[in-house]
C-alpha cells in the first residue's frame, strides 16, 4: 500500500510541476493575455539561442517546534537576472507529519516525510513568495531536523547556489529558529 501511495504522490509531483509551468507560460500569472508570461515578455524571455536563463534562487524564513506542532514560514526569492516561470521547494522533516497534514494550495505529499510545493512566477528582483504551514508530527519529539532545497527552479542556471538548501536543527523549545 505505501509503495501504491508512494507512485501516486511521485505522478502527482510530476503533474504539479508540468501544471505550474505550462500554467505560467499560457499567461495565468496576470501577464494581460500579451503573449503570457511576467509583465507579457514571456517567462523564456532570458532564453537566448537555447543557453539556459540565469536566476539565484533564495529560501529565507523561520521554524519552530512545541508541542508535537511544527510550524514553517518560510519566503523563496529570485535575485535575478531572469524571471522565472515557478521554483519548486522540497521541504523534508526528520519525522513524519502526523495523519494527512492540511496543505496550503500548491503543495502536496511527496513522501512520507516530504512535501513539495510550488510557488509560481517569481520576477527577477521582485517580491517573493511567502509559504505558512503548520504540521502535527508523529508523536512529541524532543528534536525536528528540516531540510530546504529548491526540486525545480525552471532549468535556470543558479551561480549561488548555497542560499537555496538549508538544514535547521529545531529542538522542541517553540523558538524559531532562523534560516
Amino acid at each position: 500500500m505505501y509503495a501504491m501511495r508512494r507512485a501516486f504522490s511521485a505522478g502527482a509531483a510530476a503533474v504539479l510541476l508540468l501544471i505550474g509551468a505550462g500554467a505560467a507560460s499560457a499567461g495565468v500569472d496576470g501577464g494581460g493575455g500579451d503573449g503570457g508570461g511576467i509583465g507579457g515578455r514571456g517567462v523564456d524571455a532570458g532564453n537566448v539561442a537555447g543557453i539556459a536563463p540565469e536566476a539565484d534562487v533564495a529560501h529565507h524564513g523561520r521554524v519552530s517546534l512545541t508541542g508535537g506542532r511544527i510550524a514553517i514560514s518560510m519566503t523563496t526569492l529570485n535575485h535575478g537576472p531572469s524571471d522565472l516561470a515557478g521554483v519548486t521547494v522540497r521541504l523534508t522533516l526528520s519525522v513524519p507529519p502526523a495523519g494527512t497534514p492540511k496543505l496550503p494550495r500548491g503543495c502536496l505529499r511527496a513522501a512520507e516525510r516530504e512535501l513539495l510545493c510550488a510557488t509560481g512566477t517569481l520576477p527577477a528582483d521582485g517580491p517573493g513568495r511567502t509559504l505558512g504551514l503548520e504540521l502535527g508530527t508523529a508523536g512529541s519529539p524532543h528534536e525536528v531536523v528540516l531540510h530546504v532545497a529548491t526540486a525545480w527552479n525552471g532549468g535556470a542556471s543558479d551561480r549561488n547556489p548555497e542560499n537555496d538548501e538549508h538544514r535547521v536543527l529545531v529542538p522542541a523549545t517553540g523558538d524559531p529558529y532562523i534560516f
